[in-house]
């Protein structure tokens, strides 16, 4: 079952939006670093449709989207819960996910995702401030991922593909 440890209001995460950052416990990645090893132990409450309800009537419009930060242990419940933010009618919210892993699971459904971002962090390459980072922040456009990683670069331009 997955578990949130704690939970923050940000606006770093995802661009353009009033992030509602939930820090899922039981990271598997163990990464080298890591801003938050904290996260690698099995803490916290359980997050469940009613937690998420709670905090969604907390928080009402202040925010814009909800982001999953780790998860990689239950990929499924991930999915679950991004399902269940699709449906609810109490906030009309994006959805992301901040998955350590270098891909998605295999038969990941991101039809209730706007953004996932995929990448182990690795200490020598940065986090996705950083130039040389092999960490990416994807938008997911009518079931397209676009990569706008680039948007978290000091004087980012838009890319023109």
């Amino acid at each position: 079952m997955l578990k949130y440890a704690d939970y923050d209001i940000v606006f770093q995460e995802i661009p353009d939006e009033v992030t509602l950052a939930i820090n899922l416990s039981n990271c598997p990645n163990h990464c080298k670093g890591c801003h938050s090893s904290y996260l690698m132990e099995n803490v916290g409450e359980p997050l469940t449709e009613e937690s998420l309800s709670m905090l969604l009537d907390k928080y009402g419009k202040a925010i814009t989207c909800v982001c999953f930060m780790g998860g990689d242990a239950s990929p499924s419940e991930i999915e679950q819960l991004a399902c269940f933010l699709h449906r609810q009618t109490m906030i009309q919210v994006k959805v992301g996910w901040y998955s350590g892993k270098s891909k998605l699971p295999d038969n990941f459904n991101i039809d209730y995702f706007q953004y996932i971002k995929l990448g182990p962090y690795i200490e020598s390459l940065g986090g996705l401030k950083s130039a040389t980072t092999n960490q990416h922040l994807y938008h997911i456009v009518d079931g397209n991922m676009q990569d706008i990683t680039y948007r978290f670069l000091p004087n980012a331009v838009e890319k023109i593909s």
